[in-house]
């Protein structure tokens, strides 16, 4: 079990889940938001930031019930699902 430690300097911006992502999806960050963190469920999910859309083969994999931080354009991520069932909850913030 990992434990999860969020900065103290860092501001809750807010919240998303991706739920219908069998085709590429985008991120829609609140204002101010710098950074995300991102985590799958259900199922692994891929992902790219590079201005090419991701497929359920190709791109990053993140394991369903694995995270990761993203710093970086938040516009520019795009993600899918390898199979049916997967999702994504995504935790904004400033800082």
């Amino acid at each position: 079990m990992s434990v999860l430690t969020v900065d103290g300097s860092l501001e809750p911006k807010g919240h998303e889940q991706l739920t219908s992502i069998e085709s590429p999806a985008a991120l829609s960050p609140p204002s101010g938001a710098r950074l995300a963190l991102i985590q799958a469920t259900g199922e692994n999910i891929r992902w790219r930031d590079d201005g090419t859309d991701p497929t359920s083969a190709t791109g990053i994999q993140l394991e369903a019930g694995n995270d990761f931080w993203y710093v970086g354009n938040l516009a520019s991520i795009r993600l899918i699902e390898e199979s049916s069932g997967a999702a994504v909850n995504v935790a904004y913030y400033a800082g």
